[in-house]
């Protein structure tokens, strides 16, 4: 694992009057490209070859339009950790954002071993999103005793509707869904699934199988500054995932006609902006609070930013409550947000995740603490 002392090297070689903030080309990259222009940095974007228009054309900056200032193509993304690229970010003063597409499309063990540019958050944190890793994710939600699903080992015992989150076949990094209710439904529709090529066995087989919530969904984002000790809540938002959506604004009788040729898949497509009733935020914000503590119990410093927890609101006995199924420790793909009053209320204007982020990177130099923010 890189060191603090190694990356404090390779801040002590920074102009600071000269920091650019970067990023990968997707996921989240013109949130932060358009935050850190606000607040009065370059920006730099690593893109794929074949996906670049969208930073060297279109949102490309000429006068007084676009946000993105310098693009690196490579021919795919995780030549992100070849060193020519490296030397070109640390040139160029690079804070890189991470996102859910770094980690994704690069190997953790190159991110958290060879990747020698300061990563805006903790590198050892993202790698506990996956669902095998040990004191994952899971782990640190029940550390900081929030509620969860209650989770089912083996599919034997299932005894009331449940979830179950196996690996997509072409594609590890998204997950495929079914519900089922009892152990022969369980084998039933994940037999149908593996014949269909969406899962394979072994996925199913080490698939999370978690009490299905029924409510509102809800992505509750944070930022938490180690620089204030405050945590902020950023914005809510609720997932636009294709094909579901469509089946849901069709009527029954359509819905059932259709399900008979059409499995419901839980891709991922957008975010819709959301509020929550203003009685929920204490809520909101005690586990969010809650997180950020077990964070730091168990991987110093702790998160670092923004993150997510995204879960449903039950409607009780005896009361209304937040429980999560997932968490994102890093930025969450959901520029959105902004469109929500909840920064408004504290700063006066309402306020993008990338902003926030820009805005923190200026306290830090500012301070000079910028080797708080990155690791």
């Amino acid at each position: 694992m890189i060191s603090q002392a190694d990356i404090a090297k390779v801040l002590s070689g920074y102009d600071p009057k000269n920091i650019r903030i970067g990023s990968l080309g997707g996921h989240s990259a013109l949130d932060v490209c358009r935050g850190a222009k606000s607040e009065g940095f370059e920006t730099v974007v690593v893109v794929q070859k074949g996906r670049e228009k969208t930073y060297s054309q279109y949102y490309k900056t000429r006068g007084d339009k676009g946000c993105v200032d310098h693009v690196i193509v490579v021919d795919k993304f995780s030549d992100i950790v070849k060193p020519e690229i490296q030397e070109q970010l640390r040139k160029l003063n690079v804070i890189f954002v991470h996102s859910r597409y770094f980690w994704v499309y690069c190997n953790f063990d190159e991110i958290e071993n060879d990747f020698m540019v300061p990563i805006l958050g903790t590198r050892e944190l993202v790698r506990k999103e996956e669902r095998d890793e040990d004191k994952n994710q899971y782990f640190l939600l029940q550390d900081a005793n929030i509620p969860t699903p209650k989770q089912y080992s083996d599919p034997k015992d299932i005894n009331e509707l449940v979830i179950v989150k196996p690996s997509e076949a072409a594609r590890g990094y998204e997950r495929a869904f079914f519900l089922a209710h009892n152990y022969d439904d369980y084998l039933k529709q994940g037999e149908q699934m593996v014949k269909a090529g969406i899962i394979t066995d072994e996925s199913l087989k080490s698939a999370v199988i978690e009490t299905f919530i029924l409510g509102p969904q809800l992505n509750i984002n944070y930022f938490y500054s180690p620089l204030t000790g405050e945590l902020e809540l950023l914005g809510t938002d609720t997932r636009r995932q294709t094909n579901l959506d469509g089946l849901l604004r069709l009527t029954a009788p359509q819905q059932i006609e259709v399900l008979k040729h059409v499995e419901p898949k839980f891709i991922e497509n957008g975010h819709q902006s959301v509020t929550i009733k203003e009685s929920l935020l204490e809520q909101s914000f005690a586990v969010g609070e809650r997180f950020v503590e077990s964070t730091k119990r168990n991987y110093a410093p702790g998160i670092i930013g923004p993150f997510a927890l995204q879960g449903a609101v039950t409607a009780g006995p005896p009361k209304e409550e937040f429980v999560v199924f997932d968490v994102s420790m890093r930025i969450p793909g959901s520029p959105g947000t902004m469109f929500t009053p909840y920064t408004g209320y504290l700063y006066g204007d309402n306020m993008s995740v990338g902003r926030r982020l820009a805005k923190e990177v200026r306290s830090a130099i500012d301070l000079g603490r910028l080797n708080e923010l990155v690791s």
